[in-house]
């Protein structure tokens, strides 16, 4: 299966029997982000994190005084 990532454009490839596969024939709302996107946007999201200026806003404040 042909797959193109929503962020950088680029076009993979994906098994047919994967999961993911599956997931993004089965309901067209889901998106596929490549591999390096996904860890650069973690590594980003992580930098954000320790800064200590990030707030989760669907979490409860007890889970963020306990994060």
């Amino acid at each position: 299966m042909r797959v193109k990532c929503v962020i950088c454009d680029t076009i993979g490839q994906l098994d047919d029997d994967l999961p993911l596969a599956k997931k993004l024939r089965n309901r067209p709302i889901n998106t596929y982000m490549c591999d390096v996107c996904h860890t650069r946007i973690a590594e980003n999201t992580t930098a954000r994190i320790e800064t200590g200026n990030f707030r989760f806003y669907r979490s409860s404040p007890q889970m963020d005084k306990e994060f």
